[in-house]
């Protein structure tokens, strides 16, 4: 009997291993980072809905006047102590290598030649769009964000354990090379603006890196292991990516703004410098409570997956 059971297959024992050991591997590969971490597009419209809300709020609106009050101070001295000077110098050069008349020409040729004279503050304008985007971004990773978090994480996820995998040094770094390489970027792609739908693309793709970094390491910061954070910005790179890529949309909007007014009055130029300022940080501002409710609700669900996960393969 035993020989009959060599030779007809494996005795009842070995298959019912065989049955654990699969079922011990189908856990184990529940686990894979990917298929913990779900779908992503319903989240980050679940998100969006919960930081447009929010962003309302009077304790949010409050929040934004410390950003506001700093990008205001910095940019409104430095256009009244230097604005004037930033202008002559940038007519000089476009005198010294006749680029009114060849610019002139260019513009001619798509019937926008009244825009010759508008010429230096647009380009003032290009210019300075990036260095305001990091400082905006910068001064909300330093004095919003913290405070985004603890409203988020208190209001939404009170149960949510804090690994501590992040640092404000971390965040320090994260912000600075983050937004010196934007800016780079930036002014690399500045002649992309003579097809203006093509400068927005590129501007939103642009605005949509530097928030999935930044804000993604700010939002996570407090909550997620090192290990979880890079976990999720890895498995979810592209509703990142998405959702700052939709907030660039809405960051073309100041850049439009003062470049509008540049083509009414010289004049405006300082006042619609602190305008855009402010459109900034409010943007920031929403963008930041969007990737907070996303991320905390990402790295809500991945514990929540992989405890269930470990105790299937218990």
């Amino acid at each position: 009997m035993a020989r009959q059971t060599a030779i007809g297959g494996p005795p009842a024992e070995s298959r019912l291993q065989c049955i654990f050991c699969h079922q011990e591997l189908h856990d184990h590969a529940s686990l894979d980072p990917d298929r913990l971490l779900g779908p992503g597009v319903n989240g980050a419209l679940t998100a969006w809905a919960r930081a447009l809300r929010a962003g309302f709020s009077p304790r949010m609106m409050l929040l934004s006047l410390v950003p506001l009050l700093l990008s205001l101070l910095v940019w409104g001295g430095l256009l009244w102590a230097y604005g004037p000077a930033l202008f002559d110098w940038l007519d000089a050069v476009f005198r010294e290598n006749e680029w009114f008349q060849s610019g002139g020409s260019w513009l001619s040729t798509f019937g926008l030649g009244m825009l010759k004279v508008v010429v230096v503050p647009l380009v003032a304008i290009l210019l300075l769009l990036p260095l305001m985007i990091a400082s905006a971004l910068l001064f909300m990773g330093i004095f919003a964000m913290p405070a985004i978090e603890k409203y988020v994480s208190r209001s939404q996820f009170p149960k949510l354990e804090q690994k501590e995998g992040g640092s404000f040094a971390g965040s320090i770094w994260m912000n600075i090379t983050s937004v010196l390489v934007f800016a780079l970027l930036w002014v690399c792609t500045i002649p992309l603006y003579a097809v203006p739908p093509l400068a927005v693309v590129v501007q939103a793709a642009l605005w949509g890196w530097v928030a999935s970094r930044v804000m993604s390491y700010d939002a996570l910061a407090a909550h997620a292991s090192a290990a979880e954070r890079k976990q999720i910005m890895h498995a979810r790179r592209w509703p990142l990516l998405g959702i700052g890529m939709a907030s660039g949309v809405l960051g073309a909007l100041p850049g439009i703004a003062w470049m509008g007014g540049a083509l009414l009055a010289v004049a405006l130029f300082p006042f619609l410098a602190i305008l855009s300022a402010w459109l900034y940080v409010l943007i920031f501002l929403f963008t930041g409570l969007w990737y907070q409710y996303y991320c905390l609700q990402a790295l809500d669900e991945l514990r929540e997956r992989r405890h269930e996960g470990e105790i299937r393969a218990l």
